[in-house]
């Protein structure tokens, strides 16, 4: 039915009487609502039928939807009665629809059984509780624009100048002020060749000239760290999607495991083909 049609079926409906008692006398899913040519339309049908509504119809007060609900469900009986069958399409479309419904019913209930806290702590302990939340780093800079001022700055540090009044003194880079200092980071924070240089260091020690899309760099690492696990709920989005992503992976694994899967040879099949409205009578 089109949002035409609803419409007006639903604000036709507005000024229908109130049902009577006998039809809302303890009603179920299974509750006949109306007969079309002894076609039963069920309380559950006007359920998912309001359910799949245009977000615009979703607000309207249920003493107009439910009326107009019914309504559209019998012109749509009409309508279905008039006709002898499905076409091809729309038997196939059907057949697909069901094998989708039928496979998101299988994952609501592997997850409902699944996702248990359990389990989202069990994940979380592996992620981060035991193995932390990854090293860190706390690492300076000073960054200028050729190669020979990084050697000559490397020099001075040889010498025994001060990175940090270096920095402060020669950096064109915005940590200049704080003498170079970067603060804390994490891997894949920095550019890459920037973070080689710094997984390369020992504590205390001094790169050689390291170039960017920035310039030079000249690179000294102050500490590294074990990071702090994230509390659970920060991360919980994150970790249920993985196990949910894990249990459904695992679920379909066992599925093919048992199963007797033939696939035909396709590859004299122009992939074009799946564009072919025509092959299925549209």
């Amino acid at each position: 039915m089109t949002t035409l049609s609803l419409r007006a079926a639903l604000l036709s409906a507005a000024l229908v009487m109130p049902f009577s008692a006998a039809a809302q006398d303890a009603p179920t899913a299974d509750t006949v609502l109306a007969t079309v040519n002894g076609e039963e339309i069920t309380l559950g049908q006007v359920i998912v039928a309001k359910s799949r509504l245009p977000q615009q119809f979703q607000n309207l007060e249920n003493d107009v939807l439910f009326p107009g609900l019914i309504d559209q469900l019998v012109q749509q009986s009409l309508l279905a009665q008039s006709v002898e069958g499905l076409t091809v399409a729309n038997q196939i479309l059907l057949q697909t629809e069901e094998r989708s419904l039928l496979s998101a019913q299988a994952v609501e209930a592997l997850l409902a059984s699944g996702m248990t806290e359990e389990v989202v702590q069990e994940a979380y302990d592996e992620a981060f509780a035991e193995a932390g939340g990854g090293q860190e780093y706390n690492a300076s800079h000073i960054l200028v624009e050729t190669e020979e001022e990084a050697l000559a700055l490397i020099e001075q540090l040889d010498g025994g100048a001060d990175f940090a009044e270096l920095a402060r003194d020669n950096s064109t880079g915005p940590s200049a002020p704080n003498g170079g200092n970067l603060g804390w980071f994490g891997a894949g924070r920095m550019v890459p060749a920037f973070e080689a240089a710094v997984l390369a260091l020992e504590v205390g020690g001094v790169s050689p000239p390291v170039q960017t899309q920035f310039g030079w760099h000249v690179v000294t690492l102050n500490e590294t760290r074990v990071a702090a696990a994230p509390p659970l709920e920060q991360v919980r989005d994150q970790i249920e999607q993985g196990v949910q992503q894990r249990l459904v992976d695992d679920f379909i694994t066992g599925l093919r495991d048992v199963a007797t899967i033939d696939r035909a040879d396709v590859s004299g099949i122009d992939p074009a083909i799946i564009n072919d409205l025509s092959m299925i009578g549209e």
